[in-house]
């Protein structure tokens, strides 16, 4: 008889204690950062240090500029003057592309719906792109030698319509593997319901 009623208890904390656990497991599962959940309404950003990333690419990307152009001008001996315009021109150019490029990063966000991801980019003329699970073909992730350095990646979808194609830039590589294996279970989920 001492058995008995210590059978029941047990089995009774268990039970009371089992909810309870079960509430306490949720949120470590929701908390790891390889778990992409969707939330419904949530736009997810690109992280921070894809603007270092964008203002690395567009120096090289001047420095480059300014030699290809002022090569000719150099090896056919003109005046030299015109290349002090060129570096002034491109730095005019390069200020006003620095203004505006923190808010062009901040502008670039996706969302996981419950039958699609939407991309959204732009801030003067702004894009929103649906792609549904179902029609994901392919999910790359990939990975510069500027972005690796930063520990960025840059995860595309491409589906049968070459035009849709989407990149979602910036996505920390932790971000972007769990996002990609995210993306390939529900494709496969979806096509299989098709």
């Amino acid at each position: 008889m001492s058995d008995s009623p210590q059978n029941p208890t047990p089995a009774a904390s268990s039970d009371a204690a089992g909810p309870a656990a079960a509430d306490v497991a949720a949120p470590v599962v929701a908390d790891d950062p390889r778990r992409i959940e969707p939330v419904p309404g949530e736009w997810r950003r690109v992280s921070p240090k894809y603007l270092r990333y964008d203002l690395i690419s567009m120096a090289i990307f001047s420095v480059v500029f300014i030699f290809a152009m002022a090569l000719p001008w150099l090896l056919s001996g003109m005046d030299i003057w015109f290349l002090l315009l060129l570096p002034i021109g491109t730095f005019v150019v390069m200020a006003l592309v620095l203004i505006f490029t923190p808010r062009r990063v901040r502008a670039i966000g996706y969302q996981l719906r419950e039958d699609d991801l939407v991309l959204r980019r732009g801030i003067l003329f702004q894009r929103f792109v649906a792609v549904p699970y179902g029609r994901m073909q392919l999910v790359d992730v990939t990975r510069g030698p500027i972005e690796r350095s930063l520990g960025l990646s840059q995860l595309k979808l491409v589906t049968a319509a070459a035009a849709s194609n989407v990149q979602i830039p910036g996505l920390t590589e932790a971000d972007a593997d769990a996002l990609r294996d995210h993306l390939v279970e529900l494709a496969e989920t979806r096509r299989a319901g098709l």
